[in-house]
């Protein structure tokens, strides 16, 4: 299928078509009535979700959605924190192996005021016997520990395989039966290397998977076998999250830098469009344009390469000309294009249920402050100075009634090797404005592992940028913050006393409140976007306004002093 940039380039009118519309189940639609019938829940984050059409470019902040309850309390500056479990929690037998000790962390996490956890929920353990053998028992087991401890649970719907990216400590494949069809199915480089983390989106809509389905059904079926056993959980509150994996490591992007290929911190990676599939939709886009000469890139460099040492990202190069603007804007839409019609197939599933859905995508900070913002743009994301690559993200997000859940929450420029010409904190600031802007929630997470005060103090001051309001909602805020992740490490004595007083910072030095992560009912998505309305969101917009530090520190130097030194004594007393 020609993608619809062809049309945009040529100037071309375009129809937006909806998406096939499976019809559900007639009890589920009762059901769904049932709850749209039912009271209305609070928080901005957690409040009924008005429909909203995609704000135009502003400089006023956006409008916080507070329940009347909260509006003048410091509760409408509670932002909730979950922890996600361990990648291999239920583990690649499907055996659910250290309940005892999990059991034990969770305690601890409740204890420590916690809201929730975040799991990934792994196609290739759930249906890794033969298709729609779905097996969830293990599943069952873990969340019914966690609803054990009143804790909430945002379950991540990970259709990649765990293994082959930073910090990915298991593997776990994607189903055997998915692996063995077309190799054309995956993702491939321009030599020819194949990446088996997740299927390509040029293949979204083709039936080569057993059964004649799509991965889109795949995708689909695998989500309502999960609403259907999980539905109890659903149910009573325990549930509240679906976030949809849309990519390599759940996130809507491009496996441009996989560490199995040699990929090293911090190359430009590669274009991952090589695949039969996504050649024929390149060249008929690239027809119905006029260009039938044209082809995809063959001067992008390879992964370790720095965009100086390439044709196509260099000063004055071929990304700035007309056949690698037309590439690159098909390149980035194709993955906007994906994760609309997985959004919209998530909402029909969870319609009506106390639930919110999300998309994550990556921060791709490295090469951000090179004109060419070259690994952004092999990773899919078509960032420029005069063009906004992520607002189109989070426009299209907006129709699903869906949160962005963005990275690198916790990284500062200073952090990083100058070399790498990287501005994790800029990056943040242009996404969440981004998000702001288009009226959606957005949420996020630390990229690596960290205990220290001045990563959380980095996080706190994301949360809300221009600090709390005593008297209400402040200026601006954030959803929520999944942090990375739960480990032995997080539990020693030092590490968990800070990371207690980071969740009381989160929750704006409120107690813990479950009425702050109670949920809506979800509705229906809204039309579909045309892409004309999508590419306006690539106008650059003035980022909000964002505090030199937090407002809501949880210490700095002198207090890591001070547990040093009583770290010290205590050693001796022992």
């Amino acid at each position: 299928m020609a993608s619809l940039v062809a049309s945009k380039l040529v100037g071309l009118s375009n129809k937006p078509g909806g998406l096939n519309q499976p019809q559900l189940p007639s009890a589920l639609h009762k059901k769904m009535e049932q709850k749209n019938g039912q009271g209305l829940f609070s928080n901005s984050r957690f409040c009924p979700k008005m429909v909203k059409t995609p704000q135009a470019v502003t400089a006023d902040a956006p409008t916080e959605r507070i329940s009347p309850k909260f509006r003048n309390s410091p509760l409408a500056n509670y932002v909730p924190l979950f922890v996600m479990l361990p990648l291999g929690v239920i583990n690649t037998e499907n055996k659910f192996p250290e309940e005892e000790k999990l059991e034990k962390q969770l305690q601890e996490l409740k204890g420590g005021g916690v809201d929730g956890v975040m799991v990934d929920v792994w196609w290739g353990i759930i249906e890794a016997k033969g298709p729609k053998q779905y097996d969830w028992v293990s599943y069952r087991k873990l969340f019914d520990l966690v609803q054990k401890y009143g804790l909430r649970i945002q379950a991540i719907m990970s259709f990649h395989q765990c293994g082959g990216n930073v910090g990915d400590k298991v593997n776990i494949p994607l189903p055997e039966w998915v692996i063995d069809e077309d190799p054309d199915v995956f993702y491939t480089d321009r030599s020819g290397n194949r990446d088996q983390e997740y299927l390509s989106l040029g293949v979204d809509n083709l039936p080569l998977f057993r059964g004649g389905r799509t991965p889109i059904q795949m995708y689909r079926d695998l989500v309502i076998s999960f609403r259907d056993n999980m539905s109890d959980f659903l149910e009573d509150g325990t549930i509240i999250d679906i976030e949809i994996g849309l990519g390599p490591a759940g996130e809507l992007r491009y496996p441009s830098y996989q560490e199995t290929l040699g990929w090293v911190f911090p190359g430009i990676g590669e274009f991952q469009c090589y695949d039969k599939y996504m050649r024929q939709d390149f060249k008929a886009a690239a027809a119905k344009a006029g260009h039938t000469e044209w082809d995809l890139p063959d001067d992008a460099g390879t992964y370790n390469d720095t965009p100086g040492n390439t044709c196509f990202f260099a000063a004055n190069g071929t990304y700035l000309t007309q056949k690698g603007k037309f590439f690159l804007t098909w390149y980035s839409n194709k993955l906007i294009e994906h994760g609309d019609q997985i959004l919209d197939e998530a909402n029909k599933v969870f319609q009506g249920y106390r639930v919110m859905i999300s998309a994550k995508v990556s921060g791709i900070h490295w090469w951000y402050k090179d004109d060419s913002h070259a690994c952004e743009l092999t990773s899919g994301f078509y960032n420029l100075k005069e063009r906004d690559g992520y607002r189109p993200i989070a426009r299209m997000i907006s129709r699903h009634h869906a949160t962005l859940n963005f990275t690198c929450l916790e990284m500062r420029n200073s952090e990083q090797p100058s070399d790498a010409k990287s501005a994790p904190q800029q990056l943040v600031q242009q996404v969440l404005s981004g998000g702001w802007m288009e009226n959606i929630d957005v949420a996020g997470e630390n990229a690596l592992p960290r205990f220290d005060r001045a990563a959380y103090n980095q996080i706190l001051l994301n949360v809300r940028p221009n600090g709390a309001n005593k008297q209400g909602p402040p200026k601006l805020k954030m959803a929520g913050v999944a942090y990375l992740r739960l480990t032995d490490e997080l539990f020693e004595p030092k590490n968990f006393k800070i990371f207690k007083q980071f969740v009381k910072k989160m929750h704006a030095d409120q107690d813990y409140n479950r009425e702050m992560t109670d949920m809506a009912p979800l509705q229906r998505s809204k039309p579909k976007i045309p892409i004309d309305e999508l590419m306006e969101a690539t106008k650059p917009i003035k980022t909000f306004s964002w505090d030199e530090e937090t407002d809501m520190s949880v210490g700095g130097a002198l207090e890591d002093y001070l547990d040093t030194l009583f770290d010290k004594l205590f050693s001796i007393l022992k």
